[in-house]
């Protein structure tokens, strides 16, 4: 049982102003696997206050200091990448090959960007005959997810730190441990006290008192579309930045060629990665009115390779994170049933023989109208909706035909149809035939958020612009 009663503010680890607890769940067994101390304002200010009198020296910190942070950190994120793994499986279910590999691989990779982005980042350049500055925006409060936890801590903190901004981190409760890890790795690393700080805790407690804070400049939010509306609510009064990635409904444009069947495979595999709990999952596959039973086929073979049991085991996939996951992915597989989608595989309930865990069946909705509820809301786990469409037109339409616009896919071996059709779908990052680069923006359209990470573009977000008028004038 893992316990973590104490916050990381200031370059220490501290008792919370007043110790309240909350016990972790397993999703695979349903039983405790850890307890955490969850914060209040009182902890908020604390770090707010510890962050803002960092952030005069941490500022002013040259590119070559914050690159040597930057490698002592990568260095104790190798060492603790075996516990990081193991904390990712206990807190929100991820098998162990997923956990060793993307879950942990990730976070590894965007640490190696922010560091090869900043050797050559322009900070300063020349326009006419003014100076523009590119300065830290100053304290960020950072507020991410349980579904990908050292992704979205580190393509937050990586690029606060490179930038010069101070900051405090706020995991969700849900998956804690990795959070609390990541802390601990710092802390090694030798992080000048304030620069980065730890309170964990609850939305409604810690969440809110971030967001609304006069003294936190940025808040960087990733979660579910109605939690982000919520914090631009609580920002707006002291009119800070807020950069969220919100929720997705993500279509997955298979072209009518030679490669169908593999496309189709494809995007079955990769909507049921990591239990579906994916914001940028391609939920909604596109296929010609035509093939639709050969799609079927085609889905109800790959889903059922799926393999569902123990984190700890050899399974493609764990539990979802959450009872209240678990129901809500239920309630909606039902609703898919009783609008009359044709289910291809899966259902309600837990896979067979399993009686323990927040498990769900990969499952396969075909024959889905785009009105319906399974193709409009974000169901978030192992279900994929196929949705037949005339011409190419009509896949373009159907795929913009959504509140969301965080990611696309177009799966074909015409690459110049490929090319043309990405260019039309909204969504702020669309990957063809599955490509993947840590260097590509990361951000939604619409009600999938604003503001981008990764790369470069997760730089811009933690920097204001100065203009120096005049600075080359002879």
């Amino acid at each position: 049982m893992r316990e973590y009663l104490k916050f990381y503010i200031d370059g220490q680890w501290v008792a919370p102003v007043e110790l309240k607890t909350l016990d972790i769940e397993n999703p695979a067994t349903e039983k405790p696997c850890g307890k955490i101390a969850i914060g209040s304002a009182a902890d908020v200010d604390k770090a707010v206050n510890a962050a803002r009198r960092a952030f005069a020296a941490w500022s002013q910190s040259s590119r070559d200091e914050r690159l040597e942070l930057l490698a002592k950190i990568q260095v104790e994120y190798e060492k603790r990448s075996a516990d990081l793994a193991l904390a990712v499986t206990e807190e929100m279910g991820a098998p162990a090959s997923l956990a060793n590999g993307v879950q942990v691989g990730l976070g590894a990779g965007h640490l190696a960007t922010a560091i090869e982005t900043l050797k050559n980042f322009k900070f300063e350049e020349r326009v006419g005959d003014s100076e523009i500055l590119r300065e830290p925006v100053g304290v960020c409060g950072l507020i991410t997810p349980w579904n990908w936890p050292l992704n979205q801590i580190a393509v937050k903190v990586f690029p606060a730190l490179a930038t010069g901004c101070t900051m405090i981190l706020k995991p969700s409760e849900i998956s804690p441990f990795s959070g609390q890890i990541f802390a601990e790795i710092m802390d090694a690393a030798g992080v000048p006290p304030g620069v980065f700080n730890l309170v964990q805790g609850d939305g409604a407690g810690v969440g809110t008192a971030l967001s609304g804070h006069p003294d936190i400049d940025m808040i960087s939010f990733t979660g579910s579309t109605r939690a982000g509306v919520e914090i631009a609510r609580n920002a707006a009064p002291t009119v800070k930045r807020v950069s969220q990635e919100l929720g997705g409904k993500s279509p997955n444009i298979i072209l009518d060629d030679d490669n169908f069947a593999a496309n189709v495979a494809s995007g079955v595999g990769s909507m049921m990665g990591n239990s579906g709990q994916t914001c940028s999952a391609p939920s909604r596959m596109l296929v010609p009115r035509a093939r639709m039973d050969e799609a079927i086929a085609i889905a109800r073979d790959a889903a059922a390779q799926v393999t569902v049991g123990d984190p700890g085991g050899d399974f493609n996939i764990g539990p979802v994170a959450s009872k209240a996951q678990y129901e809500k992915i239920q309630g909606l597989v039902q609703k898919g049933i009783d609008e009359g989608a044709s289910l291809v595989v899966g259902g309600v309930g837990r896979p067979e023989g399993l009686s323990t865990g927040y498990y769900v069946k990969p499952t396969v909705f075909a024959n889905v109208d785009n009105d319906m509820v399974i193709a409009r809301e974000e169901i978030f786990g192992p279900v994929l909706t196929i949705i037949a469409y005339d011409s190419i037109e009509q896949a373009i339409e159907i795929s913009n035909d959504t509140d969301y616009g965080l990611a696309a896919y177009v799966a074909g071996s015409d690459m110049e149809q490929a090319r043309s059709v990405a260019r039309k779908l909204r969504a702020g990052r669309v990957a063809i035939n599955n490509a993947f680069d840590f260097n590509a923006p990361f951000g939604g359209y619409k009600r999938s958020g604003n503001g981008r990470e990764w790369g470069k573009f997760g730089f811009d977000e933690y920097l204001e612009t100065k203009g120096l008028l005049g600075f080359a004038a002879k």
